[in-house]
């Protein structure tokens, strides 16, 4: 009976970490950088279509404490139509597919900032951005200074430009490592955008399957 209890609870330790979804619904908020300029989200749940004519803005959800030690993420993403290839480095030139921004700030400041604006969250010296990105004329893997956030961000190109659709699971932890050189953070809030401003072009895609753990 030992030994049964004994590898029942080694089998329990190798279990892969529970994946947390985070669901396309109605906490999500936009942000539109232009009182005249905005992209169409469509949230169903499992999943969120992005539509952009010509536009740039995003849409951000706070993410509960639960949330905030998540190590990984994976999603699905697919592109109808898309921008031209552009440099990512580029201020206002620097168009994209689709870009997945996921928020981190120190505990401390995590607390205090609960229910904060993604415009405030951005523009707080503390925060700490990866922006997964399907897009640019990089290869994949590149890792780009962001030309809006200065040190607080970084770019990291899973796709360049084109369509199509794919999966994807990327490493949280090790990438603010690699990033921002360490060091412990919460991770607060998830962003979606699509950018076509600056080309004045066309994206239709989604992404759908968000979950983090």
């Amino acid at each position: 009976m030992f030994r049964c209890l004994v590898a029942a609870a080694l089998s329990l330790v190798s279990l892969p970490a529970f994946a947390a979804p985070v669901s396309f619904d109605g906490s999500w908020k936009t942000q539109k950088f232009s009182l005249f300029s905005s992209n169409t989200y469509g949230f169903n749940g499992n999943s969120v279509t992005v539509s952009s004519d010509g536009s740039v803005s995003l849409a951000y959800r706070a993410l509960p404490q639960t949330y905030w030690d998540a190590s990984s993420a994976k999603w699905s993403w697919s592109v109808q139509e898309g921008v031209p290839a552009t440099d990512l480095r580029k201020k206002g030139g620097d168009d994209r597919n689709l870009a997945l921004y996921f928020v981190f700030l120190p505990e401390g400041q995590a607390e205090a900032l609960q229910g904060a604006s993604v415009r405030k969250l951005l523009t707080n010296d503390a925060a700490r951005v990866l922006v997964y990105v399907w897009g640019g004329a990089h290869d994949r893997g590149a890792v780009l200074g962001s030309p809006y956030l200065g040190d607080r961000g970084r770019t990291v190109v899973l796709r360049g430009s084109g369509t199509g659709s794919a999966s994807e699971t990327v490493n949280l932890t090790r990438d603010y490592a690699n990033a921002f050189g360490g060091g412990a953070a919460a991770l607060v809030g998830i962003a979606v955008s699509g950018d076509s401003d600056d080309t004045n072009s066309r994206i239709r895609a989604s992404i759908s399957g968000l979950q983090v753990n």
